[in-house]
């Protein structure tokens, strides 16, 4: 069965099946850097993240365009509040979302073409428009036609009849239609321009993407995505443009991803519900956030982002390291070689089939993780066993079933790093989240360690009960006494909660 993909136009899913055999060809719209990234850029890229790494895991040659737009009103609006050259702005902005893109795990595209660097590719899309009569010049202003392209509308079933005027559409008396929208500006004090035909100015927003993407990839290509919040006026005009221009299809299959809300209510700057990857990353590891945005909900549904929400899924990742450390040390003892019949065959067998059927049904990374807990609950079970004579096949099957993960891996880019490292790092940022520190917990340690000497068991018991009240839990064994900080409050998380390595005092 080939994969089936959701298709905005469509509105349904269709089978995928790429212009060319074996290649796909895959657009992103990218971040308008005038700040920092928040939580719904990670959400995009994360979802377009795993669909690029899945359609090369299913054997595709993948070309991934994503851009930056660092041309564009608030880039300019926010460079003259500062003082400063507007694409030193943008250059400022893509090095932080380089640096939080990275931090999550997410693979940098093939080509990110700028705005800056596409003018001539631009200006010779609104030229060829122009001239077939599908866009208009005033005052060195150009805008598009909608009235003058039959299928305006036709991904956001949005009648032009029904359609209202400024919905990031600028109310002109000029235009023929309030919908007519800006390809070339002309040139304004205090923003960037370039020489045109029309005069000095910079393209309008839509204008840019379709230049861009046709650049890189042709006329026609296999992909594109973004978030919701693009289909209507974004990529609407992107069609408008691209398909007027060239009478060919524009993007054989358009994709996007579902809006986030904080506690039940949407993201967004005017009610201060934004979040940015940095600030997540002071008290999760990024990691977290990666997994949460993938497993949370199916790309195209929305997904509701709380603390407590995190706290589950950071316990859930600790758990996968905490067994993949666990499983290292097991595999590093000295098994006998095993032929034979291997404990766990079915899940080894099947977990790679399971994975690929429900990500190729829309890429339901959610449901593509049960057969993943079921590899790590049975990698649990085999790296437990106990008879030394069952150990040899319990390490055989261990073996296969690492190999499994690290394959599907390549997709969910959830459990490559080290685990002592990756468990360290998330207990020092689960102290953070307590408002804790290391140093009253390892002196409460002590504290209790001579209580105990001392044979005073009541305030030994003290300290137990009001370290487990500020969420540390303490685990003594002859070798001293270990600790570990909760993720989830106890009651509240699943039956992994607050699992992660022990450290020991």
């Amino acid at each position: 069965m080939p994969i089936q993909i959701h298709d905005t136009l469509a509105g349904t899913k269709r089978p995928f099946e790429p212009l060319e055999p074996g290649r796909v060809r895959m657009y992103v719209c990218g971040v308008t850097p005038y700040a920092r990234s928040h939580i719904g850029h990670a959400r995009c890229y994360t979802a377009y993240d795993i669909i690029y790494r899945y359609l090369r895991y299913a054997g595709f040659a993948v070309t991934y365009v994503r851009n930056f737009t660092d041309v564009e009103d608030k880039i300019i609006k926010r460079a003259n509040e500062r003082g400063m050259d507007t694409l030193a702005l943008a250059q400022e902005n893509i090095d932080t979302f380089y640096a939080d893109m990275d931090a999550l795990g997410i693979a940098r595209p093939d080509h990110e073409p700028r705005v800056s660097t596409s003018i001539d590719d631009i200006i010779a899309l609104v030229q060829r428009l122009e001239d077939k009569g599908l866009a208009y010049d005033v005052d060195g202003d150009v805008f598009y036609d909608v009235a003058n392209f039959a299928d305006y509308g036709k991904l956001s079933k949005r009648p032009l009849d029904q359609m209202q005027a400024g919905a990031r559409v600028e109310v002109d008396p000029r235009k023929r239609n309030p919908m007519d929208f800006a390809l070339w500006k002309s040139a304004k004090p205090g923003e960037p321009k370039w020489d045109s035909p029309w005069g000095e100015g910079r393209p309008g927003w839509h204008i840019e993407c379709s230049a861009m993407s046709m650049a890189a990839l042709g006329e026609t290509f296999d992909l594109h995505g973004g978030g919701r919040d693009l289909i209507f006026p974004h990529h609407e005009n992107e069609v408008a443009q691209s398909e007027g221009a060239t009478g060919c299809t524009f993007a054989r299959y358009w994709m996007h991803n579902g809006f986030i809300t904080i506690d039940e209510e949407k993201m967004s700057k005017s009610l201060g519900n934004v979040f940015s990857v940095g600030d997540i990353a002071e008290r999760y590891e990024p990691l977290v956030l990666r997994f949460f945005l993938a497993t949370g909900s199916q790309y195209r549904n929305p997904i509701n982002f709380s603390d407590a929400m995190l706290d589950e899924a950071a316990a859930r990742l600790a758990y996968y390291y905490e067994t993949l450390r666990k499983a290292a040390v097991f595999l590093a003892e000295a098994h006998a070689e095993h032929k034979g019949p291997l404990p766990g065959q079915a899940v080894i067998d099947g977990v790679e089939a399971r994975f690929r059927e429900a990500m190729d049904d829309d890429f339901n990374v959610p449901r593509a993780m049960d057969p993943v807990n079921e590899a790590f609950r049975t990698l649990n079970e085999l790296i437990s066993t106990r008879k030394k004579k069952k150990q040899a096949a319990a390490a055989a099957a261990a073996r296969l079933l690492l190999d499994k993960i690290r394959a599907i891996d390549g997709v969910l880019n959830l459990f490559g790093e080290d685990p002592g490292g990756y468990l360290e790092r998330h207990r020092q940022k689960a102290v953070i989240r307590r408002e804790l520190s290391v140093q009253w917990i390892e002196q409460q340690i002590s504290a209790r360690i001579a209580a105990r000497t001392a044979r005073d068991w009541a305030e030994a018991d003290r300290i137990r009960d009001e370290m487990e009240a500020a969420g540390v839990i303490l685990m003594d064994h002859p070798g001293g006494t270990d600790w570990r900080v909760l993720d989830v409050p106890p009651g509240a998380g699943g039956e992994e909660a607050g699992e992660g390595e022990a450290r020991s005092t």
